[in-house]
């Protein structure tokens, strides 16, 4: 190792890792201190039930991360990243045995909808989706470094996307748009009554039309996995089983850039109480399971699926959202988003077996227990679905907490994504990955664009980094 970094990351998420691979492709010495045994962060996989059977304790379906700029332009593939498609991106199955679908085809998407909605959601996104690449790129990039690359599209976009979610519902006349719609706005964990809650939902369903929501083959580790292989091939270096609690514990850098939440940087490098008004959000309870065949959908759109919304209806999602958001309880019927990878990727468990989880909306910090509820829930859109259940393995806030230090009360979106916070992380700042202290950086989805696999905060802090560099 050089006497002298140019650059040490704290924290091997794929923030942290598209940081230090970001740096080290422009000739940055780089090196990575990771406090887990492993890479990976939100990306990670487990046999958390019964060997054999491989799970992702966190992130598992990625629509952001196969549109991700950052990731696209990187070589992934070549270090084992191959990403698995569903049938569909997405179902929401509803109590009579229907699904309204998110498809690639945006016709068909539509048309799940029924008839009195396929026009106006066949309206709100074909303008829009010739136009994607360019739009994440503008979404996702540095904030405030360039003009917008497609200024009339953007403006367009904001107009729809700024307001309330709770305002895009009213192009609908039938239930189903709007229930999937929220389902989707629910992902980032905020009542659907939020600013700017209609953007998410439409980012959702834009990626899925111009990508799919895809798995990574054999698990969200591989994701990790490829980008610190690429690393390692580009000269950086990793340490894990490393926990850094102050600067002095790493080696002398120029930077220091960390994946890691605010509370955590401002201990570490001693930044006082610079982000005390950091808010953090509500969390989830995930269950893992071990299945002994697939889920048992009564909609059959809803059994080749990758991701299953189960509400069902708006005011349902709603509800759900804000018992652990602003009553401070877990509720009684979740709102559940659920992935089941094995139904495209098998290499994830035993012949014939299946792995699959789902986790509902609970308060920052809560100790109850959703199993039950969450259980209840699946019966209703999957009877017979406790039979097939082989092994569980449950996480509430304090165990995710444990398992990912930057989950603060079990907030796996690493800080809450409501209001301002949702555009402007952790700071109302010109240069939201900097920090007081001059050499030091944060990175992690507290900073823009926020939430998801998908490598843009560590890819922006990073060009914010090497412009220093290149400077002094």
């Amino acid at each position: 190792m050089p006497s002298m970094l140019d650059a040490v990351v704290v924290g091997a998420g794929p923030n942290g890792l598209t940081a230090a691979v970001e740096l080290a492709r422009r000739g940055f010495s780089v090196a990575v201190f990771e406090a887990e045994g492993t890479v990976g962060g939100g990306a990670r996989t487990e046999e958390l039930t019964l060997p054999g059977f491989r799970h992702d304790p966190c992130s598992a379906a990625h629509p952001l991360g196969i549109n991700s700029p950052a990731f696209r332009d990187l070589p992934l593939d070549r270090y084992g990243l191959d990403w698995v498609q569903h049938e569909l991106p997405m179902a929401h199955p509803f109590p009579d045995g229907s699904a309204a679908t998110l498809s690639r085809s945006v016709a068909e998407t539509a048309a799940s909808f029924g008839p009195r909605d396929a026009g106006a959601y066949r309206r709100l996104i074909e303008p829009l989706l010739p136009h994607w690449d360019t739009l994440v790129k503008d979404f996702m990039s540095l904030p405030l470094s360039a003009l917008p690359r497609d200024p009339v599209t953007l403006a367009r976009f904001g107009l729809v996307g700024l307001p309330p979610s709770t305002w895009l519902m009213r192009r609908f006349r039938d239930e189903k748009a709007p229930a999937l719609l929220s389902g989707l706005v629910a992902h980032v964990i905020a009542p659907l009554s939020g600013f700017a809650t209609s953007a998410i939902g439409l980012v959702f369903a834009l990626a899925a039309h111009a990508r799919g929501w895809p798995v990574a083959r054999g698990g969200s580790q591989a994701i990790s996995d490829a980008l610190a292989a690429y690393l390692k091939d580009l000269g950086g270096a990793i340490h894990t089983d490393y926990e850094v609690k102050r600067l002095d514990d790493l080696p002398p850098a120029r930077a220091y850039i960390f994946d890691t939440s605010p509370t955590a940087v401002a201990r570490i490098a001693g930044l006082g109480r610079y982000y005390d008004r950091y808010r953090y959000g509500a969390s989830v309870f995930k269950v893992d399971y071990a299945l002994d065949g697939p889920v048992p959908w009564t909609a059959k759109e809803a059994r080749v699926a990758g991701t299953v919304q189960v509400g069902p209806y708006r005011s349902d999602i709603a509800k759900a959202l804000n018992a652990a958001s602003r009553e401070g309880r877990g509720p009684a019927a979740p709102f559940l988003i659920t992935v089941q990878p094995t139904v495209a990727d098998p290499t994830r468990a035993p012949a014939g077996k299946h792995t699959f989880w789902a986790y509902g909306h609970v308060p920052n910090g809560w100790d109850g227990d959703l199993t039950d509820a969450i259980e209840r829930q699946l019966e209703r859109f999957a009877p017979g679905f406790r039979d097939l259940i082989l092994a569980r393995a449950t996480a509430g806030p304090p165990e995710l907490a444990v398992r990912n230090a930057n989950y603060v009360g079990g907030d796996i979106a690493s800080g809450a994504a409501s209001g301002l916070q949702l555009l402007l992380r952790p700071k109302l700042s010109l240069s939201p990955y900097t920090t007081p202290h001059p050499a030091v950086y944060i990175c992690s989805s507290a900073s823009p664009p926020g939430p998801g696999v998908h490598g843009m905060s560590g890819h922006n802090a990073a060009k914010a980094v090497w412009r220093r560099l290149r400077a002094d």
